[in-house]
C-alpha cells in the first residue's frame, strides 16, 4: 500500500463542488448546482491525465478544485499524502506554489499594466527571498526555458501574439519550480498553427522538469497525443476512465463513444465507412440531473434501470474504469 501511496502524487476522492441558487427578497436557498457531483481519480508522478467532455460538464471547476482556488463542498484531495480540502488558508500558501494552473485565455489572465518581466517575477515576490538581481536572471531565464527572446522583459502583454501570451503564462506557472500543473484548456484560444507549438513544449517542459500534469481539454484528438490515461466527464461525473490506447481503441460508455465517433480521421477510406453517433436531446441542468445515470435522458441504449439507478463505477478491464449499468 505504501508503494501506491508514494507512486500517485494527487489522489481525489468523491470530490463534489455545489454552488448554492437563491431566489426572492429574501435571498432563500432553493437548490444547488451541482458543477463535480462526486468525482474520484489519482495521478502518478510524472504522468499527464487528460480530463475531456463538452462545455458545461465541469472540468475547469474540477481543476480549480483540485488545485483549491474553489473550497470543496465534500470530498478529499490528498497531494502527497496531505489533504489540501482540509488545511487552513496559512497552510495551503506553504503548498500552492508546488501546485501552479495554466489558463485557457491568455489574453484575460495576464495584467495588461503589467510588464511581462513583472508578471512572471511576481509569485517569485510572493513566494520567495530572492535578491533583485536574481529574480531579473530568473524571470530571464524562464522566458528562454519557454521560447521567447530574454529581451522581451519590458515589453507588455498587448505587443505578443496569443502563441507567445501563452507561453509567458506557462512560464509564470514554472516560476517557482512546481510538481503539479493543472492544464485548463490551454490551447483553445490559439490558431491550430500554434496548438501543436504549445503542446510540444508542455511535453518538453514535463521530460526536463519531471512535471505531472492535469490536461483539460474538449479537443480529443489532442489530448490522445499529450496524455496517458483519460477520464471522460459528463453532467459532473467521470463515466469513464482508461489509458489513452484503451479509450481510443475500445471505448465502453456510450457517451465515449458518441465523442469519440465525432473526432474525424484524416484517411477519407476510413472517414467514409464510420458510424457517426448522433445524440438527441440537450444536456439536463447540473441544478437538476437525472435520478440514475446523468446520461440516460440522451444514451441511445438506456434501459428502464438507467432512469432510476444510478450505475456503480467498476473495474470492466485492466485500467478502463466506467460507469454504465450495459457496458
Amino acid at each position: 500500500m505504501s508503494d501506491i501511496v508514494e507512486k500517485d502524487l494527487l489522489t481525489v476522492s468523491d470530490l463534489k463542488i455545489h454552488f448554492p441558487i437563491y431566489k426572492g427578497l429574501f435571498r432563500k436557498k432553493v437548490g444547488d448546482v451541482k458543477a463535480v457531483d462526486g468525482v474520484s481519480f489519482a495521478i502518478q508522478r510524472g504522468e499527464t491525465l487528460g480530463l475531456v467532455g463538452e462545455s458545461g460538464c465541469g472540468k475547469s471547476t474540477t481543476g480549480r478544485a483540485v488545485l483549491r482556488l474553489y473550497d470543496p463542498t465534500a470530498g478529499s484531495v490528498v497531494f502527497e499524502n496531505r489533504d489540501i480540502a482540509a488545511l487552513s488558508d496559512s497552510e495551503m500558501r506553504v503548498t500552492r506554489p508546488r501546485m501552479q494552473m495554466i489558463f485557457q485565455d491568455p489574453q484575460a489572465c495576464l495584467n495588461p499594466r503589467m510588464t511581462v518581466g513583472s508578471i512572471v517575477a511576481e509569485p517569485l515576490i510572493e513566494h520567495t527571498k530572492l535578491s533583485s538581481e536574481d529574480r531579473k536572471a530568473k524571470v530571464r531565464e524562464l522566458l528562454d526555458a519557454v521560447g521567447l527572446n530574454p529581451d522581451f522583459v519590458n515589453r507588455y502583454p498587448h505587443e505578443f501574439s496569443g502563441g507567445q501570451r501563452q507561453r509567458i503564462g506557462i512560464a509564470r506557472a514554472l516560476a517557482l519550480d512546481p510538481d503539479f500543473i493543472v492544464c485548463d484548456e490551454p490551447i483553445a484560444a490559439l490558431d491550430v498553427s500554434i496548438q501543436a507549438q504549445v503542446v510540444n513544449l508542455l511535453e518538453d517542459l514535463q521530460r526536463e522538469r519531471g512535471l505531472t500534469f492535469l490536461f483539460i481539454s474538449h479537443d480529443l484528438s489532442m489530448v490522445r497525443h499529450i496524455a496517458d490515461r483519460v477520464a471522460v466527464m459528463y453532467l459532473g461525473k467521470i463515466v469513464e476512465l482508461a489509458s489513452v490506447s484503451k479509450l481510443y481503441s475500445n471505448p465502453q460508455h456510450p457517451y465515449t463513444q458518441a465523442l469519440l465517433s465525432a473526432v474525424p480521421v484524416a484517411d477519407p477510406k476510413i472517414e467514409e465507412k464510420r458510424q457517426r453517433v448522433i445524440l438527441k436531446g440537450d444536456v439536463p441542468s447540473p441544478s437538476n440531473p437525472p435520478e440514475g445515470c446523468v446520461f440516460c435522458t440522451r444514451c441511445p441504449i438506456a434501459e428502464k434501470k438507467c432512469f432510476t439507478v444510478p450505475p456503480e463505477w467498476r473495474e470492466l478491464k485492466p485500467d478502463q474504469f466506467v460507469a454504465c449499468h450495459l457496458a
